[in-house]
């Protein structure tokens, strides 16, 4: 059997690569009726998301853990599963002030490949090993490995050398996996998350449905570890790094809704907090200056609600 008549077979296997008969006649659909019948298909991913929510929390408590620990988070795939997965990563500094060396995020054919695709990168299942073992993956790491099918070979060669180095490892594919499969990734993968959403309306096109469950996943992941950190006060991100002046704004906003303040009682807050608003809620909270508020931040493991 030839290499293409193989991955011709284990194509055939996934559902993500067979024909929608919903969207068998799109062609002949005008605009409209293209963009209901998406839509509608769009619809049933929340479903298949919301059946893997025990196992979505479990790995947010182990990623809020690793970063507690030290440790980092690494997210690791091909392709728009590879570009998902840096997306997330970059999106955690400015949101909720993560160490964006905690927080990585890696594709196939490296960072060139996130605006340009590059055919066959997929399928280096030593460039996975290569492209961790330059970071030093460890026993104190958690690798997440990304793939719309449950094949990709870099995303698995990634996970099966992350375990070899004893890190912890999870993986978020959009195909069921039988038994035998699971048992099988169950040897170098601690967390398995099936996220099923059957056929593409475009068959094969894995950047549609497939791409939005994985990207609600990672939503559902990292944000529920950044709150479980203490990154937030009660929905606001008051560990936000202020790098644009939306943020900025933003920063300034929510000191003067919390507290019913102007804008020029807010900048001065900011100023002597340093540019922290976390720091800024507590000073202003408990009427102390930024040493003090920094002793009962640390006391409450930066969560401001624990603090007396």
């Amino acid at each position: 059997m030839s290499n293409y008549e193989r991955l011709i077979k284990q194509l055939s296997q996934l559902q993500t690569e067979q024909p929608n008969p919903k969207s068998a006649d799109i062609d002949q659909l005008d605009s409209l009726a293209i963009a209901e019948l998406i839509n509608s298909e769009d619809k049933t991913v929340a479903g298949v998301v919301e059946a893997a929510l025990p196992l979505l929390a479990k790995a947010a408590e182990k990623f809020a853990d690793t970063i507690k620990t030290g440790g980092r988070v690494f997210y690791i795939g091909a392709g728009t599963s590879g570009r998902l997965g840096v997306l997330d990563a970059a999106e955690c500094p400015p949101t909720f002030g993560t160490n964006p060396k905690q927080i990585i995020g890696i594709i196939s054919g490296g960072y060139k490949t996130l605006l340009l695709s590059k055919e066959g990168v997929e399928d280096n299942v030593k460039a996975a090993a290569k492209d961790l073992a330059k970071l030093k993956v460890g026993r104190k790491d958690f690798v997440i490995g990304l793939a719309a099918s449950k094949r990709t070979p870099y995303t698995l060669g990634a996970l099966a050398y992350s375990k070899s180095k004893k890190a912890v490892t999870a993986f978020i594919c959009c195909n069921a996996l039988e038994k035998d499969e699971q048992e099988l990734l169950g040897c170098f993968i601690d967390i398995i998350i099936a996220l099923p959403v059957g056929p593409e309306v475009i068959t094969g096109s894995t950047r549609m449905k497939s791409g939005t469950a994985q990207k609600m996943a990672l939503n559902i992941i990292s944000t529920t570890a950044m709150v479980l950190l203490g990154k937030t006060y009660g929905n606001l991100m008051v560990d936000l790094q202020a790098k644009s002046e939306k943020l900025a704004a933003r920063s300034r906003k929510i000191l003067m809704d919390m507290f019913k303040i102007d804008i020029s009682e807010a900048e001065r807050l900011l100023k002597q907090s340093g540019g922290s608003v976390k720091m800024a809620v507590v000073m202003k909270r408990f009427s102390c200056d930024k040493k003090s508020a920094l002793k009962k931040l640390n006391e409450a493991n930066g969560f401001i609600r624990r603090i007396k």
